[in-house]
């Protein structure tokens, strides 16, 4: 029996892209977070991401680079498609990597500015990927297998909306993590911070989840919602995914209520709901609406020689990435150390 190579990598760069929202997200969120904190709990907030944010974005390449190695053809329609809001997350994200280690690094003079960067470069990042969500999600115009739109076909009001959501979760994450990691003041703060998100989050939640069923018919049919009808059958399947989404909320809840690790995990429920949602209503276009990943995807003797390389890399990066945690995973005190 062979290997269903597309599908395999499909699978990968699906689980790359995942795992990057959900480790980077808390540290993005944590720059949307940075105005509200004073200078100190600034220093703590930064020294509880410090071992762990530039691994995070490890993810990211994978994802981006296994779509252009495996999916050729899908990277070449996606990336004109999206080539401003994409390019604006690269320069944001360069920002705040260097406005991080400035700040660090650099004169006292200087602190307020990179302080300024790094908040700005996390919030213009996280506007930007969901921007390049909400234009996905849209359908990218195709003709003959290229893009044949406009540069600014992903820039509607849906886009903006989908965008706010995402600012939102990840200050959720940011706030979740920072329960978790840290104590006394911050934590109490970060304890009200989640309060705020959590319900900004569940409101654009449902918002984007109406509006997705209103504007893109072709998803409303994936769901059971198809010209003004609504068919259960169709729908049952799939309700798991809602009902994750409910349950991660309740336990966000439960969390900011007292338990320390919770929130961020309910988080995390949130974050997999919308996921499997967005999965469950384009698969298996890889482009949507008008290629699906195998009419994309590469040879299967390039996708088999590429599978050889990620089975070595892929273990090691996630052995790396768990080894990094488990070392790091105590709580950053007043003195922005662990303990």
């Amino acid at each position: 029996m062979s290997l269903d190579l597309p599908l395999i990598w499909a699978a990968i760069i699906a689980v790359a892209v995942l795992l990057y929202v959900l480790l980077d997200g808390f540290d993005l969120g944590i720059g949307i977070l940075f105005p509200f904190a004073t200078r100190r709990e600034r220093d703590v907030m930064m020294e509880s991401i410090a071992p762990v944010w530039d691994g995070n974005e490890t993810w990211l390449v994978l994802g981006g680079g296994g779509l252009f190695a495996a999916f050729p053809l899908a990277y070449a329609a996606i990336m004109p498609a999206l080539y401003l809001p994409i390019v604006l997350m690269l320069l944001a994200l360069i920002l705040r990597g260097v406005a991080f280690e400035f700040r660090h690094h650099g004169r006292v003079r200087g602190k307020a500015f990179w302080t300024a960067a790094f908040a700005g470069g996390s919030l213009a990042a996280a506007l930007a990927q969901g921007l390049v969500l909400g234009g996905f999600i849209q359908g990218v115009t195709l003709k003959g297998g290229a893009f044949a739109g406009g540069p600014f076909d992903w820039l509607t009001p849906y886009s903006l909306l989908v965008a706010l959501g995402v600012v939102a979760g990840y200050a959720l994450l940011g706030a979740g993590w920072l329960i978790w990691r840290t104590e006394g003041d911050l934590q109490a703060k970060a304890r009200r911070w989640g309060w705020i998100a959590a319900t900004a989050t569940a409101g654009l939640l449902a918002a984007v989840s109406l509006a997705t069923l209103v504007v893109h018919p072709r998803i409303a049919a994936r769901w059971g919602f198809a010209d003004g009808t609504f068919d259960l059958p169709t729908l049952l399947p799939l309700l798991p995914i809602p009902l994750i989404g409910l349950a991660g909320l309740a336990v966000v809840a439960w969390g900011l209520r007292g338990r320390q690790a919770t929130a961020l995990l309910g988080a995390y429920l949130v974050f997999l709901s919308g996921y499997l949602g967005l999965a469950a209503g384009f698969f298996p276009y890889i482009v949507p609406y008008g290629m699906d990943f195998r009419a994309a995807a590469n040879a299967d003797n390039a996708l088999a020689l590429m599978l050889v390389g990620v089975t070595i890399l892929l273990p090691a990066i996630l052995g790396y990435t768990v080894w990094v945690y488990w070392l790091f995973r105590g709580k950053v005190g007043a003195h922005a150390g662990y303990h």
